[in-house]
């Protein structure tokens, strides 16, 4: 009877079908400028709603995208997330309003009307690329980014606008990119310190986990520059807590699948990661190290038409990456990469607000980003064509 029971149950498990475990992929929106009350809030959500659905179906009919979803065993959720912080920067909209207000009386027509124009479209983006705003909405937004790690979800941050500022942000301060070794070397420790880290190793970590009010090795100055604890006992006494501040300040490695900017204004805001002497341009080096190690996707798509909509800069492929930022890619699978040429058809009056209603030509030029970026970062005969292309042009 026993060798009876074993030999059906043997028979019954072989007939039962073997799945590939799918994990889910969350579309997480960020938000811009000029979303701060109720009728823009309802706005921009209404907006995210409509481009979704079509945004998921044309990632979904795309063979590499597909592809590259079975692979990584990845389906799209039907709904979208949004991370929104038009409220954060209200109080501080309302005070320069009323300055506003202020200025009606005794300025012309013409210049109150340019004034009241700037406050309204410019003040946002303003205030959230100052660091003291920037820092908190990247821990809110991390929370987000966790919560649906924890659920077995992975992530693609959308960032729109002034949004923008915080997918950028969020891949310099919460990417585990930092190798805790190489950073204190690099930072001129002496041998005794680099000898109690190299016995005591910790995980990668991000800048976030770094700073004074988290992990306490050190804080990040006006000009970009780390500046460590300068009590060595109590630097090491830290240290030695580092992966506790890890796992609760930096994103879980692997949570982040890709980033998408469009209306992007980031170099507009950000021309100061040029300057050589600015130190977050060291993390940033090594953060798009990770980006490209880690088959991340960092994709801008803008429409020409959008006034407010800049490239990000020259596509390069992996092996210029190497060279412009001297390092070695260890085989490198992600995709940095920028489309700022996509025709919206609409006019550049209102090109910036149109990601929404044209959003089957954007969701088309998102998805041919990601297929067009991939070769031409790896595919040698592909980059051949572009440049050839970029010379007679």
């Amino acid at each position: 009877m026993k060798k009876i029971l074993i030999f059906l149950a043997v028979i019954l498990f072989s007939t039962i079908p073997s799945f590939a475990v799918e994990e889910n992929l969350t579309f997480l929106y960020i938000n811009g400028s000029n979303n701060n009350d109720t009728k823009m809030k309802d706005w921009y959500i209404n907006g995210v709603n409509k481009l979704h659905p079509v945004l998921k179906k044309k990632f979904e009919q795309n063979s590499s995208i597909k592809k590259w979803a079975q692979d990584n065993k990845l389906t799209i959720d039907d709904d979208p997330q949004i991370f929104f912080w038009g409220y954060d920067s209200k109080d501080d909209l309302d005070f320069v309003k009323d300055r506003l207000n202020l200025s009606k009386a005794f300025s012309s027509t013409l210049a109150y009307g340019i004034r009241s124009l700037l406050t309204q479209y410019m003040h946002d983006a303003i205030w959230v690329q100052k660091t003291h705003n920037m820092l908190p909405l990247l821990d809110s937004l991390n929370e987000r980014v966790k919560e649906q790690y924890a659920q077995g979800k992975h992530v693609i941050l959308y960032g729109y606008s002034a949004g923008t500022f915080i997918n950028y942000q969020y891949m310099i301060y919460k990417l585990p990119y930092i190798n805790l070794e190489k950073l204190f070397t690099s930072l001129g420790m002496d041998e005794d310190f680099i000898g109690f880290v190299k016995e005591n190793p910790m995980k990668n970590t991000c800048l976030s986990a770094l700073s004074d009010s988290k992990g306490n090795i050190g804080v990040i100055s006006n000009t970009g520059h780390l500046v460590l604890n300068q009590n060595v006992d109590q630097l090491k006494d830290n240290y030695l807590k580092l992966d506790k501040a890890t796992e609760q300040y930096c994103a879980p490695d692997g949570a982040v699948k890709g980033f998408v900017n469009f209306a992007s204004p980031i170099p507009l805001f950000y021309s100061d990661i040029t300057d050589k002497d600015y130190q977050i341009t060291f993390f940033t080096k090594y953060a798009i190290k990770y980006v490209l190690e880690n088959g991340l996707y960092f994709l801008t798509v803008n429409f020409r038409e959008d006034p407010l909509g800049f490239p990000s800069g020259r596509n390069l492929t992996a092996k210029q990456y190497e060279q412009v930022l001297n390092v070695t890619l260890d085989n490198p699978t992600g995709v940095i990469y920028d489309n700022s040429s996509v025709w919206s058809k609409r006019s550049a009056f209102i090109a910036h607000t149109s990601y929404w209603s044209a959003r089957n030509v954007f969701a088309k030029a998102v998805v041919k980003s990601f297929v067009d970026g991939t070769k031409f970062q790896y595919n040698e005969e592909y980059q051949q064509q572009v440049l050839n292309k970029e010379k007679k042009n």
